[in-house]
């Protein structure tokens, strides 16, 4: 399929995000996401006080913890790259994207659980199976974060043979 293929944008629900990733629970918080072409996304995420992790970080004060927020941008860059980039679909049919490496962040401000928290995404292509992901974090329209990051591709056996042999 090429880039003209796909009718830009496409809009997921919760339910279409989920039957894309592999994530469930509490580390999944993704609510939509709207692919505006094959490397720009825009996703909303939210942190319910009854999060396990919200209730731990910090009793009494629940601050919505930045790996949350980087772990949320990887999985809307994964969603948004396994639906709308024409190039994945040239990837063996198992891959997955993992988090490769976190290269720069910038916590602004911190996010308090029952906020959307909008995520502004664009994604290169770095090498084959690698990809840069840079987000601009936002809630209520105020910046509170910058992220940086690069997913990898690997076949989903492998990342399951590696987990039954740790």
């Amino acid at each position: 399929m090429s880039e003209q293929d796909y009718q830009y944008p496409m809009r997921l629900q919760r339910g279409d995000i989920e039957q894309i990733l592999p994530h469930r629970g509490t580390i999944f918080v993704c609510q939509q996401l709207t692919i505006e072409g094959p490397h720009q996304f825009h996703g909303v995420a939210s942190w319910p006080h009854d999060n396990a992790v919200i209730q731990g970080h910090f009793p009494g004060m629940p601050i919505v913890p930045g790996v949350m927020l980087i772990e949320s941008m990887a999985q809307f860059a994964g969603a948004g790259l396994l639906a709308g980039d024409p190039y994945v679909k040239t990837l063996p049919q198992d891959s997955v994207g993992v988090l490769a490496a976190v290269r720069n962040c910038w916590f602004k401000q911190p996010v308090l659980p029952g906020h959307d928290v909008e995520f502004f995404i664009q994604c290169r292509q770095m090498a084959p199976l690698l990809v840069q992901v840079n987000a601009q974090v936002k809630v209520a329209e105020q910046e509170v974060a910058k992220l940086e990051v690069a997913l990898a591709y690997a076949p989903r056996s492998q990342l399951q043979a590696a987990s039954a042999a740790g």
